[in-house]
């Protein structure tokens, strides 16, 4: 049986015009909430980290998903050369860069 049937039955025994909605506004408050802790923070953070790529250039500082420290040597469409030690180059997919050096130094 579908589970709003089940909220609806289960409140029709009570008196009063509001009683029989108060399943259906828990569920929308429960949504709600999801919406402001859950789903808007990570979005915004995706958008911040979208934004970070987009914005990054040759000589930036940069650390991989991998945890590999390099500084940019040539930024193509889908990849990046970091330089990782000298004369020591690696090409990475332009998605597992997340932050810069500066971004994870503490002060």
């Amino acid at each position: 049986m579908n589970t709003l049937a089940l909220i609806l039955q289960t409140q029709g025994g009570q008196p009063g015009g509001m009683a029989n909605y108060s399943g259906i506004i828990m569920i929308v408050l429960l949504f709600v909430v999801f919406y402001f802790f859950m789903i808007r923070p990570q979005s915004k953070r995706q958008k911040e980290i979208r934004n970070f790529r987009a914005a990054m250039k040759v000589g930036d500082k940069v650390i991989t998903s991998g945890g590999i420290y390099g500084r940019i040597k040539e930024i193509s469409d889908d990849t990046i050369l970091l330089e990782v030690d000298e004369n020591v180059r690696i090409r990475v997919d332009k998605n597992s860069v997340f932050a810069t050096a500066a971004d994870t130094q503490q002060k």
